[in-house]
């Protein structure tokens, strides 16, 4: 149930393909590359009409441009407001980029066969469906490409967010390193600096904050603190597969070697931690077999 669960939260886009940052930088990467595409491509196509210079056909192609622009700046608007509404799946997020891409086909096609009727321009094939046909192949290099290369540039900025397990076993030295503190946590902030170290023993759970995470520890004195940084609780999720760290609500991952109790309510079972200043927290139904399952393996060991 637990890895149909997994596969199934997997289907959805990361949000930081929504952000703000993201949208504003992935479109004006893309203005730009389409433009450059745009020039290059006119020696190689025979019904490519684009203008330079002043006459009615740079006009023309400004005004085409300018609309086409401001196309995708709404459609990525839509996005960027709609990112709290909806999850968004990877099958969604291409429709939509391709649904962008046709719609700018379909634009040009119109401009073209309306700019030859004018005069404004000169066609050697007038033919709606043919122009349809070629402007699609070129919108989808010209627009789906930057998509897909900002979205792989953002997914290698998101992965140098991420907090990351580091196990000290692998690390060369001239002292014995004590089993408690083999395994760290490490947070590093946006500009990939280490802000935090901490002991994966010392540390009780990570609370999701709307765009950042709490952690939850204790110091060498044993006083509870918290830290927090700009980071997805499922990016955490992912970093701390095969540890002691565990999801128990979209809220919260838990350190189950710090939980003391298991308990269940009316509204279903919460973790009572080790530690009195943590008020219990709760586990819902989708997470809730797969802590039961590590519980136990806790308690038998």
């Amino acid at each position: 149930m637990a890895a149909r669960e997994t596969s199934k939260e997997r289907k959805y886009i990361p949000t930081y393909l929504r952000g703000k940052y993201q949208i504003i930088a992935s479109v004006t990467f893309k203005a730009f590359f389409s433009l450059v595409f745009m020039l290059v491509s006119i020696p190689f196509s025979h019904n490519a009409w684009f203008g330079l210079g002043a006459s009615q056909a740079f006009a023309f192609t400004a005004l085409f441009y300018i609309i086409c622009l401001l196309f995708v700046i709404l459609s990525r608007r839509i996005l960027y407001v709609t990112r709290r509404l909806f999850k968004m799946t990877y099958l969604q997020y291409v429709v939509w980029c391709v649904f962008e891409a046709l719609f700018i086909s379909l634009l040009y096609s119109i401009f073209s066969i309306q700019g030859d009727m004018m005069g404004i321009i000169h066609l050697e094939e007038p033919s709606f469906v043919k122009i349809f046909l070629n402007a699609t192949v070129f919108c989808f290099v010209a627009l789906i490409i930057p998509d897909i290369i900002s979205g792989m540039f953002f997914a290698i900025i998101d992965k140098n967010k991420t907090i990351r397990v580091m196990n000290y076993r692998n690390v060369v030295s001239d002292e014995p390193i004590p089993v408690q503190e083999e395994r760290k946590i490490t947070l590093f902030d946006n500009n990939g600096t280490l802000q935090l170290s901490v002991n994966l023993s010392n540390l009780f759970y990570i609370e999701s904050d709307d765009n950042y995470i709490i952690v939850w520890y204790e110091d060498s004195s044993g006083e509870l603190k918290r830290y927090m940084v700009r980071c997805r609780l499922k990016t955490v999720e992912e970093s701390f597969k095969d540890t002691s760290l565990v999801r128990c609500h979209r809220q919260y991952i838990v350190n189950m070697d710090r939980v003391k109790v298991l308990k269940k309510e009316k509204e279903g079972y919460v973790l009572e931690l080790d530690e009195e200043g943590i008020p219990p927290i709760p586990i819902t139904k989708t997470y809730s077999e797969n802590v039961l399952s590590r519980f136990n393996e806790k308690t038998a060991k």
